[in-house]
């Protein structure tokens, strides 16, 4: 299974949703990928921290499908372990930003769902973090990808932007990925006790979109689990949040 999280809004929690979703399966023992598309490489970040140097990665495999060559090296050769069992990388870095028109240009824009296809024999649950953009690299992954899901912050601007998310998402699946399915929208920084996040998750849910029915909470707890580059999982098991992130990957599984 290959799962892109997408949203053209920065900030709503994709990075955070695609590593926390793929700690929890690598955790329950599925051999898991997280393909970082995103240059700013959060990512990347969270599973190897800060001061860990990535190895080749996906700027290296959009790199190698620009030469001409008699034979290219494998796809697992971009991909490499992260600290946490079962769980292992294709990681980000700036140079993408760089690659992206010469990609664009010369119409690479399945090379991606080649490499995956071929990585399947190796990993069980393929999860896909993409740029706050509708670009070469969000293209990429939601041809490749089976299901789509779609972080939503509870803010106004957001559902505005969502409705477009949507549209662009369904032209993509008509046009070039008829198995690609949005597997749902994921209600992230909920509250509870405010008013606003409530009345436009109802209203979305009344207007027939697929919302999620597994919210995530707002907490800072999720800083504290950026800066020590360890998932919710493996930084605190019994928390509101890691809970509510199992209950999530145990729907999306069932």
């Amino acid at each position: 299974m290959k799962r892109v999280v997408f949203n053209q809004k920065g900030g709503v929690g994709k990075s955070t949703i695609t590593c926390n979703l793929a700690a929890i399966a690598a955790a329950q023992g599925l051999r898991t990928l997280v393909v970082d598309l995103d240059p700013q490489g959060n990512s990347t970040h969270y599973l190897l921290g800060e001061g860990a140097d990535a190895q080749a990665g996906a700027a290296e495999f959009f790199e190698q499908a620009l030469t001409i060559r008699l034979e290219n090296g494998p796809a697992a050769a971009f991909t490499q372990p992260t600290p946490f069992e079962n769980l292992a990388l294709m990681a980000s870095s700036p140079a993408l930003e760089a690659l992206m028109s010469k990609l664009e240009a010369r119409h690479k824009i399945y090379k991606l769902r080649e490499a995956l296809a071929e990585l399947a024999g190796e990993f069980e649950r393929i999860y896909i973090d993409t740029p706050p953009a509708l670009n070469f690299y969000t293209l990429s992954a939601l041809i490749a990808a089976d299901r789509c899901l779609i972080p939503f912050d509870c803010d106004t601007f957001s559902r505005h932007a969502l409705y477009a998310l949507l549209d662009g998402v369904a032209e993509i699946r008509a046009d070039h990925n008829p198995a690609l399915q949005v597997e749902g929208i994921v209600v992230n920084q909920f509250q509870p006790r405010a008013s606003l996040p409530a009345r436009l998750v109802d209203a979305l849910a009344a207007e027939g979109l697929p919302i999620l029915p597994t919210y995530l909470s707002a907490s800072v707890k999720i800083r504290e689990s950026h800066e020590r580059a360890r998932p919710m999982i493996h930084l605190d098991a019994r928390h509101k949040l890691t809970r509510e992130f199992e209950a999530l990957h145990a729907r999306l599984e069932a």
